[in-house]
């Protein structure tokens, strides 16, 4: 009995906190209105990334425990998504169908009040960011397992959009299907990535089994919920969205297998004390000349995090260098290095200086 009485005034004490942390989510909310009008009235930018990573910054430190950290982080992206819906609702597109891991990633970056738009295409998603027609775009630029999306990097050739942020998101793969049962798997389908990070995996545990390459891992899952045969390499995600069963769970052949996405949007994001640098540059086929572009940041000690390397179309021999460095655009010690790489590149392109993304 006593245990009951305790129960029950704990649980009274919980909903005392609960009315309060509603009464100050509303209250937070009337200033955030407040800040709007005062956005507005000076035409400035409704979302901040720097800001919301200063918020998480600041709170991971103050937080005593024992709500982990990176709850922490989930409830707040929901209070400023929510928060910000009330200025001006985000509409951001990103590489569809919906389930997709970049739909994920989306949400996780933007959270759940934002309007989430699925492109079949990544020139789609650059279109509809350039046009006006949403005030972001999430598109996927590498993985840890595959490498990097050429067609992403390419589209920064010639487009004027801007890298506002990125997201790194821990990939978890599963094989999914109508019942659970691995011993009705007849068929496999995935977008051929999802089949190269589990083809150990497959090669061990249903080595008879054809596999079959689709456009992406929701459509992979929509075939599967169609016929009971067929099973899809998916997300957990993708399997309460389309009704199936989980039949296994992390198939990927290596662990931490991480993908990184980006924001793309017109404007690049103000410094937030925890920055990268992206940037793209050509140079021509003649001895020493990578050497002579990346020595302005050897001498200054700036780390370039990533370089990749694309042929530049319609001229042989000439490659066009895509660059990640730490470090925020304003620090000097990027500026002098990006001046000095200038007079001796026959191209140079800012792509953005945006908050860095953080792993799980």
């Amino acid at each position: 009995m006593n245990d009951l009485k305790r129960l029950k005034e704990l649980r009274l004490n919980i909903d005392d906190v609960d009315d309060k942390i509603l009464e100050l989510l509303n209250k937070r909310a009337s200033l955030v209105i407040d800040i709007g009008k005062i956005k507005l009235e000076g035409k400035r930018d409704f979302h901040a990334p720097e800001r919301e990573k200063e918020i998480y910054q600041r709170l991971s430190s103050n937080n005593k425990g024992p709500f982990p950290n990176q709850a922490l982080k989930n409830v707040f992206r929901e209070i400023m998504s929510a928060s910000l819906s009330l200025e001006k609702p985000l509409k951001v597109a990103y590489l569809g169908p919906k389930a997709t891991f970049t739909h994920q990633a989306c949400m996780q970056y933007f959270g759940l009040s934002a309007e989430c738009i699925p492109q079949k295409d990544i020139v789609d998603v650059f279109d509809d960011v350039e046009r006006g027609r949403v005030d972001y775009g999430v598109v996927p630029i590498e993985n840890t397992t595959e490498g990097v999306v050429s067609h992403t990097i390419d589209m920064f050739v010639t487009s004027e959009l801007r890298i506002c942020g990125e997201i790194m998101m821990e990939v978890s793969l599963s094989l999914l299907n109508k019942t659970g049962r691995m011993a009705e798997v007849k068929k496999i389908c995935s977008h051929p990535h999802a089949i190269a990070e589990c083809k150990e995996w497959l090669r061990e545990n249903l080595p008879d089994v054809p596999v079959f390459d689709v456009s992406s891992t929701a459509m992979a899952a929509q075939e599967a919920s169609e016929v009971s045969s067929t099973a899809a390499i998916a997300s957990e995600f993708a399997a309460t969205l389309y009704d199936l069963q989980v039949v296994e769970r992390k198939i990927e052949d290596h662990i931490n297998n991480f993908t990184r996405f980006l924001v793309i949007g017109k404007k690049s994001p103000e410094k937030s004390g925890e920055d990268k640098t992206s940037i793209m540059f050509a140079i021509k086929d003649i001895p020493g000349a990578l050497y002579k572009m990346l020595k302005p940041f050897a001498e200054r000690g700036i780390n370039m995090t990533k370089i990749e390397s694309r042929p530049q179309k319609g001229k042989a021999w000439e490659y066009i260098f895509f660059v990640d460095m730490d470090g925020h655009i304003s620090d000097a010690k990027v500026s002098e290095a990006l001046g000095e790489l200038e007079t001796q590149c026959s191209f140079l392109k800012i792509l953005g200086a945006y908050p860095k993304g953080a792993t799980k």
